[in-house]
């Protein structure tokens, strides 16, 4: 029987959904604050948060699969300002913020930013 998977899909394919949670997260890290739709959100906070919580941690490994997965400058930014920020804190960086839907398509749109 096949198993139900409960993470939402935006209508893309596997590799489409993680470049699109890859620019989102580049994005917020680089803005610090980003407006987007309410399940494109959701989906990115698991995924912000396991960055995040790599970069507190300033070691050879961890700039290396930061490096890899965002990119250099990115990663730059996550180790020397993002990470001491929240070297105490155990985990919640990020916040969403409701906002009003759009208006072309009645989407729910939220901002994101860190705490």
């Amino acid at each position: 029987m096949p198993r139900i998977k409960n993470k939402r899909r935006f209508g893309r394919k596997k590799d489409q959904k993680k470049a699109l949670l890859l620019s989102l997260c580049r994005a917020l890290v680089l803005n610090e604050k980003i407006k987007t739709t309410e399940a494109k959100a959701k989906e990115l906070r698991p995924f912000v948060e396991k960055v995040v919580t790599r970069a507190k941690e300033n070691t050879v490994y961890n700039r290396r699969v930061l490096i890899k997965k965002l990119s250099e400058d990115v990663a730059e930014k996550l180790i020397k300002e993002i990470g001491p920020r929240y070297k105490e804190r155990p985990g919640g960086y990020i916040r969403i913020l409701k906002t009003g839907p759009r208006i072309e398509d009645g989407a729910r749109m939220v901002i994101v930013e860190f705490v």
